[in-house]
């Protein structure tokens, strides 16, 4: 937990807010692969891609 806390701390002191749509996007789709690795969600994500 202490990684986002650091995280929103970067994005709060430097005004870099423009970065966090590209780590939100980034995190679902790495969410999405973890989830379509052997497991009953796979068959619908298929067609996502």
């Amino acid at each position: 937990m202490s990684f986002f806390v650091e995280l929103w701390s970067f994005f709060r002191d430097r005004q870099k807010f423009w970065l966090l749509p590209i780590f939100v996007v980034l995190v679902v789709f790495g969410g999405l692969v973890v989830l379509s690795q052997g497991s009953a969600v796979a068959p619908f994500l298929y067609p996502l891609f």
